[in-house]
């Protein structure tokens, strides 16, 4: 039963399957603080503001929105129509938040394969170079068996 379960342990779909868990899961902490720690003030570098924005403009629109009062009701004017005012809004590509993710994901499939899948393999590999000096087993009796009658009928 234990060389059933190590066979199960050592076969590639558990390793990849707990690879997957392990990119998705146990890393997302160390990558996050490494991205918004070192890769986002890099990007606001590059990005020319003290916000990590790396960002391609597409168009400014003007957007009509209601006034809002202090106590977070919209102010009414006084037949009840909501008091309006035009705010503008550039539409853009956030490249820096793309550069971060690619980034975060890389590092941790490196993370992942150096400390993970690396070590599994070497040690795959150990277990079947094992298997291999391994003498092959004895033919079944009745394998023998029909040999001898075989080689007796040659001659």
């Amino acid at each position: 039963m234990l060389k059933e379960f190590k066979a199960f342990i050592l076969k590639g779909n558990v390793v990849d399957l707990s690879t997957g868990v392990i990119i998705g899961a146990a890393f997302t902490g160390i990558v996050t603080a490494f991205a918004k720690g070192i890769v986002e003030p890099l990007l606001a570098l590059f990005g020319g503001g003290p916000s990590p924005k790396l960002t391609i403009p597409l168009r400014e629109v003007s957007l009509q929105v209601a006034k809002m009062g202090a106590d977070g009701k919209p102010l009414v004017q006084g037949d009840g129509t909501p008091v309006m005012d035009t705010v503008k809004k550039i539409i853009e590509l956030d490249i820096g938040s793309i550069i971060g993710a690619v980034i975060s994901f890389l590092i941790t499939a490196a993370v992942v394969f150096f400390v993970i899948v690396k070590p599994i393999n070497k040690l795959m590999a150990m277990t079947r170079k094992k298997e291999a000096d391994a003498p092959p087993p004895p033919p079944p009796a009745d394998i023998v068996l029909l040999t001898e009658i075989r080689d007796l009928l040659k001659k």
